[in-house]
């Protein structure tokens, strides 16, 4: 039997573009969540407007190029006409239209926050599953370390966390998690609640000693 909690991972604001500034010795530029459209004919252009962190030099990173008008529905036409926000950072962190423009984003730039219920280690322990599941949900893709999520909503310390992942008690979307994994939209993490407890009340000598 196994429960299903949610932790949910929030941008706080969109990656910056590394660039050249062509006016100043600024080597970022920010997105400014407006868009620029230049419709000729029957075909359209849209580009994601960006300016430079220090004089405001504008960069546009092409979106669509030379499509049909007919190829973009009426309601997304429309959010780009609006400047919508929400589609502006889902461009901004696409790596598709990052790799097309040939770009690259400083995602050390970009602040998260993680929203989700606390629940301590020793409520999750008195649980009656054998284990605990956790999806994780993040509208975009995201910097963030796995285990920074983990030790961040189980207020774990650094060695109760490594006790977790060298013990192999911990599993990410059915593998056994490991530091470098970065989280994606549904990602789910599961916990063996036994494993959990040995290494949480017993420590990782003892644990060794008995496996």
């Amino acid at each position: 039997m196994s429960t299903k909690h949610i932790w949910e991972v929030k941008a706080k604001n969109t990656p910056l573009l590394k660039k050249k500034c062509s006016h100043c010795n600024s080597d970022r530029f920010y997105c400014s969540d407006k868009f620029r459209l230049n419709a000729q004919k029957k075909n359209i252009d849209i580009w994601l407007i960006y300016r430079c962190v220090k004089c405001s030099n504008t960069y546009n990173m092409t979106v669509f190029s030379r499509i049909r008008t007919e190829s973009v529905s009426k309601e997304l036409f429309n959010k780009f006409s609006e400047n919508n926000t929400e589609i502006a950072w889902e461009y901004a962190f696409s790596q598709e239209i990052r790799r097309k423009n040939n770009v690259i984003t400083d995602m050390e730039s970009v602040e998260y926050e993680i929203l989700y219920t606390p629940i301590p280690v020793e409520d999750l322990i008195k649980m009656d599953d054998e284990v605990i599941s956790f999806q994780i949900q993040c509208s975009f893709d995201c910097n963030v370390r796995v285990s920074t999520v983990v030790r961040t909503c189980l207020g774990l310390s650094s060695s109760k966390l490594n006790f977790l992942l060298d013990s192999g008690t911990v599993y990410f979307n059915e593998k056994p998690l490991q530091k470098k994994y970065k989280i994606k939209n549904d990602d789910i993490v599961t916990i063996n609640k036994k494993t959990l407890i040995d290494i949480y009340f017993i420590g990782k000598e003892e644990l060794l000693l008995r496996t």
